[in-house]
């Protein structure tokens, strides 16, 4: 399998000229290493990597516990976070960065996987529960609230109910299973520019179950 799946040959850079304070936050959700890179627990940071080479930033410097980078969208500038606690601990890295740039909960976006939606399906919510998600877990104990918009990126229920969910989750995907969650990675990033642009309804209505 590719490196950060195929996505890369596709993509047209565009430059981004960030300015001014920071004014939200997009916690994309994963583990370091190369070990984990292409897993289905990872597709957070694959839409990291891919949202940066598509808006024509970098997400390399190491501040709150992440890697982090900053671009324009929707006409503010956000802060990706890619965070280097390992998953159960995401919420540490979120927290400093909210802290920092006094960033309320409405205003933080967090990508992650989940096992209850098909391969390639995406699921926007503008808060709820963590839904058994230990990196929406750490997030919502961490923060105190629940009150954050979230994109869902479906990679599949394990194959069995004796099946181990960790090896399952920290697994790659088949080809097929890829393809769809590629495509759904790029789909992501369109519904991002909507969440921060203050469009969460027409988000919800354009991309869920899709």
């Amino acid at each position: 399998m590719a490196d950060i799946f195929d996505l890369f040959k596709r993509i047209q850079k565009k430059p981004a000229q960030p300015t001014g304070p920071v004014e939200c936050i997009v916690a994309c959700l994963g583990n370091p290493g190369r070990r984990y890179e292409n897993s289905r627990h990872n597709v957070g940071f694959i839409l990291a990597d891919y949202a940066a080479e598509q808006r024509g930033f970098k997400i390399d410097r190491l501040r709150f516990q992440s890697l982090t980078g900053e671009c324009m969208i929707a006409g503010k500038k956000a802060l990706f976070l890619k965070p280097s606690t390992y998953m159960n601990l995401s919420g540490q890295a979120v927290v400093a960065a909210m802290q920092f740039y006094k960033i309320p909960a409405e205003r933080l976006f967090v990508v992650h996987d989940d096992v209850s939606l098909e391969p390639g399906r995406l699921r926007i919510r503008l808060q709820g529960s963590d839904g058994g998600h230990n990196g929406l877990k750490s997030i919502i104990y961490l923060t105190g609230s629940d009150q954050f918009p979230r994109i869902k990126i479906g990679v599949g229920e394990k194959p069995c109910q004796d099946y181990d969910m960790a090896d399952w989750v920290l697994g790659t995907p088949g080809d097929e299973d890829r393809k769809r969650i590629e495509q759904a990675i790029i789909r992501a990033n369109d519904a991002l520019t909507l969440l921060v642009g203050g469009h969460g309804t027409e988000a919800m209505n354009r991309y869920n179950g899709v």
